[in-house]
Order: C-alpha cells, then structure tokens, then sequence
C-alpha cells in the first residue's frame, strides 16, 4: 500500500482524498487540453490542404474526436498515478509523462506552423519513444494508467506513419 506524503489528506487506501484527488482531476485535464490548445494555434491551412495524401488519409473532422479522446484518457492516465503518492513517490513517471506532452506539443508547430515535415517526423520519433517510456513507467503504479495511455500510442504509431508519407510524398 502506498502511503501519501501528508497522511492527512489520505483515505484508508493510502491514496489523496477525493478533497485533493478531484481537483487534481481538473488540474490533469487543464494541462492536457493546454498542449492541445497550443496545437490548435498551428492550423494545417492551405499548405496542408495543398499536399499529396496517401488514399488512407483520415478526413479531417475525424482528429477533433480523437485528440479529444486521447487528450481525455491522458489527463486520467496521469491522474491515477498521481493518486499513488503524488510527486514525492511518482516522480520519474510523471515527470516522464510531462516530456512526453512537451514532445506532443512540439510537434504540431513544426510540421503545420514550420511546415517541416521531415524534422516533424524526426520529433514524432521522439514522442513515439516517450510516450512507451511512460506507458512503461506508469504500469507497475497503475495498469488502468498505462492502459489508458495504449491507444494513445497506437494513433501516434498512425500519426507517425501517415506523417513519414506525407514527407515522402511532398519533398
């Protein structure tokens, strides 16, 4: 059982209160949906609309839902290993989990903002491997966490795929 680091904000499970879970609740989700809302400062445009696309290439309303999903399913995955003792005992899992979003923010200004396609494959790489590193960090605290955080690495498998051939396509 883990013990929280201030006991008296602690129920009989070892974890934060509800008085202190649910507004760290809030405050997961704020955070994800501000790396979202960054990205939605680099919209795909005329550029975008412009590229060559492989046949395989999702409408564009489809990523509003998904991202929202994704962004959703982050923010609890974060939450939940927060629960088992906060920053004190979940350091290096949640501070990998902030790397990782950094990462994701990152790369929708250079591949929509920059219009670098090539560098923003290289960086989705780099989520790709942050995003397995915290699923994997996060698993032995809470596999409803890392479980959580699966279909997010499954669609920036996609994203990464679909990103190469879009640079492949448009050198």
């Amino acid at each position: 059982m883990n013990t929280p680091i201030n006991s008296a904000d602690a129920g009989r499970s070892g974890r934060p209160s509800g008085f202190r879970a649910a507004p760290a609740l809030a405050g997961w989700l704020l955070l994800c949906f501000a790396a979202a809302a960054f990205g939605g400062l680099f919209m795909p445009g005329e550029w975008y609309a412009a590229l060559k696309k492989p046949a395989w290439n999702p409408p564009g309303w489809v990523f509003g839902p998904v991202w929202t999903a994704l962004y959703t399913m982050m923010a609890v995955a974060a939450w939940l290993v927060w629960r088992r003792g906060g920053w004190g005992r979940q350091c290096k899992p949640l501070l990998l989990f902030l790397a990782q979003l950094a990462l994701n923010a990152a790369w929708t200004p250079l591949f929509f903002g920059l219009h670098r396609p090539g560098v923003a494959f290289a960086e989705i790489v780099l989520l790709w491997l942050a995003i397995a590193a915290t699923l994997t960090a996060f698993r032995p605290v809470s596999r409803a966490a890392a479980w959580l955080l699966a279909p997010y690495l499954a669609w920036v498998s996609f994203a990464a795929v679909l990103n190469f051939t879009l640079w492949r396509l448009n050198p």
